[in-house]
């Protein structure tokens, strides 16, 4: 009789007792995450979420190795898709990232958030990102396979198994067993505080060691990783994501990999913990995690400054030939009131009022300020054609 593999191959699952290091990354992170974007008015600051949803998404595709223009993402969130399949679906991939990370933020902001390391609820996130997926994204394809993938379905069947790498997942008939084991090793209504930020990075390698669906693990793991820092108090509002520092690295690009390589390690002798994976590798790894996260925080607290934002803004337009200086003024109105009502546009800028509506309707055309209805209050938006100059360094330099 063959045995079974058991639950304990994916210990030490998490760390019981952080070492010196990783107390003082998380403390960093803390307290780096409670500034980032409290000078700025909740709407900007909602608005600057919409933007870094779509930052995320991008990433997230380039760590699975789609390169997925801002703008090309920011078409397909208002339905409109190339014409060429491939890119089309990437286009559908980008948006489904971007709405399952909206829902992700709203109910983070309702206090409404499950335990994001549920089975449930990382079913639901594989669910809601396939949800308007074409077949052809749900078929799966190998040298000697094809199936088609259910969402939110845990691999059940022998040709659902695959090598990640070097790695080798559990069997597709473990996979249920081995996800109540992962729920349960993280449950974040029973963990402290600083707890909870040091489960993010153990959780997201455990997740993808584990491999439960045929296909998107990786996302999935980002996206359950953006629940986790908001429940843990670190999430700042979506301001940041993790995906950008995965991608980028702390030195270079490929150390995702090769991190995510190193948390695979068996044990290494009697002094490396007393599970079947390596607690030096699991150490390691929650710091390089933990850094990371910690660097964007910092990268993103510099770019949403209110007063280096309102700089760019005057900046973006002198540089400008569409737009008039008293632009600038009616950006930075927006940026410290939230919104401001069309009517206010001769008072902001000083100039008659059907001067001052061309003036609007300028800054209108150009993204820059936007309203939900026709002739609501504006307030800032960002489009992708003022990313370069607005967030410098945002996106990898081309």
């Amino acid at each position: 009789m063959p045995e079974i593999e058991t639950v304990n191959r994916m210990e030490p699952a998490r760390l019981e007792e952080p070492t010196a290091e990783i107390a003082d990354v998380v403390a960093e992170l803390v307290g780096a995450s409670a500034v980032l974007g409290r000078a700025l008015h909740p709407l900007t600051a909602a608005n600057l979420a919409d933007l870094v949803r779509v930052m995320n998404t991008y990433y997230s595709n380039l760590i699975e190795g789609h390169d997925t223009r801002p703008r090309d993402i920011e078409r397909a969130l208002v339905g409109e898709f190339d014409a060429d399949e491939g890119r089309r679906n990437l286009q559908l991939e980008a948006a489904a990232h971007v709405r399952v990370q909206a829902e992700i933020d709203r109910l983070a902001a309702e206090n409404a958030l499950p335990e994001p390391a549920s089975a449930e609820f990382v079913r639901r996130l594989h669910r809601e990102f396939y949800r308007d997926a074409p077949e052809a994204m749900l078929t799966i394809r190998g040298a000697d396979r094809q199936f088609r993938m259910e969402p939110g379905a845990w691999r059940s069947l022998a040709e659902h198994d695959v090598a990640v790498g070097r790695h080798i997942p559990p069997g597709s008939d473990r996979v249920g067993d081995f996800m109540s084991h992962f729920e349960n090793r993280f449950p974040f209504d029973r963990l402290g505080a600083s707890g909870r930020v040091v489960a993010i990075a153990a959780a997201h390698h455990r997740l993808n060691f584990i491999h439960p669906f045929p296909d998107g693990n990786g996302r999935v793991s980002r996206l359950m990783s953006h629940a986790m820092a908001h429940r843990a108090g670190i999430g700042a509002h979506g301001l940041w994501s993790v995906s950008r520092g995965l991608a980028r690295g702390l030195e270079s690009r490929g150390e995702y990999r090769r991190m995510m390589d190193l948390a695979d390690t068996p044990r290494q002798g009697d002094l490396d913990g007393r599970g079947n994976l390596s607690q030096r590798a699991l150490i390691e790894f929650t710091v390089w995690f933990l850094r990371v996260c910690l660097d964007q925080v910092v990268f993103m607290s510099g770019l949403f400054d209110l007063n280096a934002l309102a700089r760019r803004l005057r900046l973006y337009v002198e540089r400008s030939q569409n737009l008039k200086p008293e632009a600038a003024r009616m950006l930075e109105e927006a940026l410290l009131r939230g919104e401001f009502d069309r009517g206010e546009a001769p008072r902001i800028t000083g100039l008659p009022e059907r001067s001052a509506r061309r003036v609007l309707n300028d800054v209108v055309g150009e993204g820059l300020l936007a309203s939900d209805t026709p002739k609501g209050p504006v307030s800032l938006r960002f489009p992708a054609r003022a990313l370069e100059s607005l967030f410098p360094r945002l996106y990898p330099e081309t």
